[in-house]
């Protein structure tokens, strides 16, 4: 049998490649709303992040969770983000 391919996305804080389950994913519904997504399933536009602190420092401070989302994100969503990563450490 052939070995099973593993998804690989890129962490927006570090750049770097990684299977899909070891990343936390971020979405932006349909409504506009923006969260953090740790079953993998909610409906949406989703970006990649590792599960540190300092992955999600750098990817807010380079903006690339705009980038990727195409929208202004306000302090109280990167707030209440940042707390539920902190959660599930």
């Amino acid at each position: 049998m052939k070995p099973r391919k593993i998804p690989l996305r890129m962490c927006l804080g570090c750049g770097e490649m990684k299977p899909k389950k070891e990343l936390i994913r971020a979405v932006k519904s349909n409504e506009g709303e923006i969260s953090l997504d740790l079953t993998g399933k909610k409906n949406g536009r989703g970006a990649y992040i590792c599960r540190s602190a300092e992955c999600f420092r750098l990817a807010r401070k380079a903006r690339k969770f705009e980038k990727s989302f195409q929208c202004r994100i306000s302090d109280e969503v990167y707030d209440s983000m940042e707390k539920e990563l902190a959660d599930n450490e």
